[in-house]
């Protein structure tokens, strides 16, 4: 008999409310300091979640828990890049889930 696994469960840096992993966007810090929205989820690096929701996303900027989650300094510009990036994961999201 088989073991039946465990979903993984992450914690939204926005709202702090757990979900499952594939309810969330997954934001990661790549080796080389890189910051960038990972719609596979499978990226090297380090990751924090965001629920896919723009309010969550705002607080986490807001409240620049993208920085302490990532262990890194954000100006205004990633930040908007990232806004936009997360933006582009949601659509990319909402097509698929429409076909």
């Amino acid at each position: 008999m088989m073991k039946a696994r465990k979903t993984p469960l992450r914690t939204c840096i926005g709202c702090r409310v757990g979900s499952d992993k594939q309810d969330l966007v997954r934001i990661v810090r790549a080796a080389d300091g890189h910051v960038e929205v990972d719609p596979s989820g499978k990226a090297n690096g380090r990751g924090a979640y965001v629920c896919r929701k723009a309010e969550c996303f705002d607080s986490a900027v807001q409240r620049r828990r993208i920085d302490s989650a990532l262990r890194v300094r954000l100006k205004d510009d990633d930040n908007d890049r990232l806004r936009r990036e997360f933006n582009e994961a949601l659509d990319a999201s909402k097509q698929g889930s429409d076909a």
